[in-house]
């Protein structure tokens, strides 16, 4: 056997069992919190309860005396048994708890589904998140983590599963540019099982709810709702909590436009039909509402946009220095976020989309689950974090170029 990472030989069979078993009086003591921990003290039969699930956590570290014999949790265990048996006027001899006891969970809460399967004796599964956003004039981040800036004017699926339907709308931001934003989300939560009934959002320019459209302010019985939102700034930002999915959104209004980020289980933003397919989270923009042209920026020169076809060439207010500087003062790190902001100064000359990249990056850090995904540079070419940075190489490079514009 192997005792702190060295082989070692021995000769006597009981030798072997004492040193080469480990120590189980972490599972002992685990068991016995699961069989207390939901016992009340206030009602009839506390104590009738406690005395077995105590003679069940004693039995287990007997159990484990020879193997533990040197470990000084193990004989605080047993001291702390003995003196809780003696405050509850417990029996050494009764009956004993189930050390495997039948755990009861919420199935409307979507964390309590993994515990409630690993005590059951399947495998504890951890389960992956996924994050996806959109802001500015507009950029997404889909699920996979590929950043693009798309025209997407009027009504667009953001997600669209067996769980959750989230659109948007966007409206042209200046005369003469194919950069739009979002002015309107409607979001709706279909009805599961038990846990709530079909609820449906929506928000438009400056009227950001706190209710849904019934009036309500969650879904679900009792006084932990499995669907709520949260008004946290009035008229300006609300998040809405669905437990019985794990999901969380995040909606704002800066300025004249909204902006969205969402959390939500891989399992459940995967599952829908083959017609349900068109989902920018998911899958991104099509090909012809990119604005980015095979990776590449069609940027403002002199502060402005690149007019469509008989339009009239609106001017922006900033110039690369100036919208450079108004960025950095929000955003320190040069990644896809302050690019992005750059962008849209020059694009709209609106300094409210300077809060909307900074907000944006927030809901990243608060909801995206892996910390080194966060930030997207302009070097990173390849990996789940590449694509759709690789615009805003071409959007670097050119602002450098633009300067000999200014």
């Amino acid at each position: 056997c192997w005792l702190d990472g060295n082989e070692i030989v021995l000769g006597s069979s009981q030798l072997l069992y004492v040193l080469c078993s480990p120590c189980r009086i972490q599972k002992c003591t685990t068991d016995f919190v699961s069989l207390t921990s939901h016992l009340n003290s206030a009602l009839d039969g506390f104590d009738l309860e406690f005395c077995k699930a105590l003679r069940a956590y004693s039995a287990c570290t007997y159990r484990n005396s020879k193997v533990c014999r040197g470990n000084l949790v193990y004989h605080s265990a047993v001291l702390g048994i003995s003196d809780l048996m003696s405050q509850r006027n417990c029996s050494k001899d009764g009956p004993t708890s189930s050390t495997n006891p039948e755990v009861t969970h919420d199935p409307c809460n979507y964390s309590g589904h993994t515990e409630a399967n690993e005590h059951q004796g399947g495998e504890k599964t951890i389960p992956t998140y996924l994050f996806c956003g959109l802001f500015g004039d507009p950029h997404l981040r889909t699920f996979k983590d590929h950043f693009q800036t798309c025209k997407v004017e009027g009504a667009w699926p953001l997600i669209d599963n067996n769980y959750l339907t989230v659109q948007v709308t966007n409206v042209p931001v200046v005369p003469g540019s194919s950069a739009t934003a979002t002015n309107k989300i409607t979001i709706i939560f279909k009805s599961y099982q038990h846990c709530t009934d079909q609820k449906v959002y929506q928000a438009v320019t400056d009227d950001l709810p706190a209710a849904f459209v019934d009036g309500t302010t969650g879904g679900g019985d009792g006084n932990t709702k499995s669907l709520q939102i949260v008004d946290k700034v009035s008229g300006k930002y609300v998040e809405m909590h669905a437990r019985y999915i794990g999901t969380t959104v995040y909606i704002r209004q800066l300025g004249h436009y909204l902006t969205l980020a969402i959390r939500m289980p891989q399992e459940l933003a995967m599952a829908y039909e083959e017609s349900q397919d068109l989902q920018l989270c998911v899958n991104g923009c099509p090909s012809s509402e990119r604005i980015d042209d095979s990776g590449h920026l069609p940027l403002p020169v002199r502060g402005q946009v690149l007019p469509q076809a008989g339009a009239a060439r609106p001017q922006s207010a900033y110039t690369l220095e100036t919208a450079t500087t108004k960025c950095h003062e929000k955003m320190l790190v040069k990644d896809i976020y302050f690019y992005s902001c750059v962008f849209d100064l020059l694009t709209t000359g609106d300094a409210n989309f300077t809060a909307a990249a900074h907000s944006a990056l927030q809901d990243v850090e608060a909801l995206h689950p892996r910390k080194e995904r966060w930030h997207i540079f302009p070097s990173s070419r390849d990996g789940g974090v590449g694509k759709g940075s690789k615009s805003f190489v071409s959007l670097g490079l050119a602002c450098l170029i633009l300067v000999a514009f200014l």
